[in-house]
């Protein structure tokens, strides 16, 4: 009797415990802010850690569009005049991974540098 009666209460917590879910630490990783001025990015070697995903905020204070794009992980994202956008790192394995601004590519560049 006492078991049937606690079997819906178990129910609903295990029920809720799957909604809610645990918020793991990489879901909260701060973002990582790239500016860009007179067609450069600074920081331009960014260091971010192995197996991990990492969040960019790309700030663009130049008064022309850019796209910053890092092709070997098929990134491409257009950052208007003045504006700002988001880029979302995958969990890489270790390396360097080059970036650039493909509108000023001769100025706009940096690594990502993933240890």
């Amino acid at each position: 009797m006492i078991a049937s009666y606690w079997l819906p209460v178990l129910g609903a917590a295990l029920g809720l415990s799957l909604l809610c879910g645990p918020v793991w630490a990489e879901d909260a990783a701060s973002p990582i802010t790239v500016t860009l001025k007179d067609h450069q990015f600074s920081p331009a070697e960014i260091h971010i850690p192995t197996g991990k995903p990492a969040f960019l905020h790309v700030v663009n204070q130049d008064a022309t569009p850019e796209e910053f794009e890092v092709r070997q992980l098929a990134i491409e994202k257009v950052i208007s005049a003045g504006g700002s956008g988001e880029v979302r790192l995958r969990p890489l394995g270790p390396g360097q991974y080059s970036f650039m601004g493909e509108f000023h590519a001769d100025t706009a560049h940096g690594v990502i540098v993933v240890e």
